[in-house]
């Protein structure tokens, strides 16, 4: 179910695993344009300022963008301390990608963007959903590699040991051939996903792919200057991937 919101933005609607869904599509002038979609990260939800920049950027190159928000976060239906895994976020992501390309204003070319949890959850998907390209921002490969839940998390009771066990419980090795054309960005003093996991996806990947280390970047990107890097190097990644 669609819904206009303005001339540049469609709400979508959709179903995942018997919960409501919801997300922001940012529509182009340009024709049946090409779609990115991005999944976010554990902690965040789809309005995080990361992906509002990087759609108003990649729709400013005609590129539509999809923005969504996992079950149990931001408006989706769902608890999220018992929704949240690798697998069912991997079902959203799928379902996000169908709903999209069944809206009469996109075409049917695909990218993937995720941050970290999120660039699991594309990683976890490639097989299936088979992307043109991607954009991934320090993603989880082995998730017992994880060091600490982000700040945000750290203090919620309802988030037990066991939610992190379960959360953790996820190896993506095997999966990394089948993610090819890929931007990696990840920070080297990023004290949550050690950097290792982008290293290890960059050494597995299919080509082209290319591996920035932001010197003295941290888990957000909280530096101005890496800011601007992530958005300039993802948007013009994506219009290559298009060949636009």
């Amino acid at each position: 179910m669609t819904s206009k919101d303005s001339a540049a933005q469609i709400d979508i609607t959709f179903h995942s695993g018997g919960l409501r869904l919801f997300g922001v599509l940012h529509l182009p002038s340009t024709t049946n344009p090409p779609v990115i979609v991005g999944s976010h990260g554990l902690a965040s939800d789809g309005n995080s300022p990361k992906q509002i920049e990087l759609a108003n950027t990649c729709n400013a190159m005609g590129m539509a963008y999809f923005r969504f928000h996992h079950r149990g976060c931001g408006t989706s239906e769902g608890r999220f301390a018992d929704e949240t895994t690798l697998g069912n976020r991997k079902k959203d992501l799928i379902a996000a990608v169908e709903a999209v390309l069944a809206c009469k204003d996109t075409g049917d070319r695909l990218a993937l963007f995720g941050s970290s949890m999120g660039g699991a959850t594309c990683i976890a998907a490639a097989r299936e959903l088979q992307a043109e390209g991607y954009v991934v921002v320090a993603p989880p490969v082995v998730g017992h590699t994880l060091t600490q839940p982000p700040e945000n998390l750290s203090s919620d009771p309802d988030l037990t040991d066991e939610f992190y066990r379960r959360l953790r419980d996820f190896n993506l090795t095997a999966d990394l051939s089948a993610v090819k054309n890929v931007l990696i960005i990840h920070g080297d003093k990023d004290a949550i996903v050690p950097i290792e996991n982008s290293q290890t996806l960059f050494r597995l990947a299919g080509e082209p792919k290319k591996l920035i280390v932001q010197k003295g970047g941290d888990h957000r990107i909280s530096d101005p200057g890496h800011q601007k890097e992530f958005i300039r190097e993802s948007s013009q990644w994506f219009r290559r991937c298009f060949g636009l």
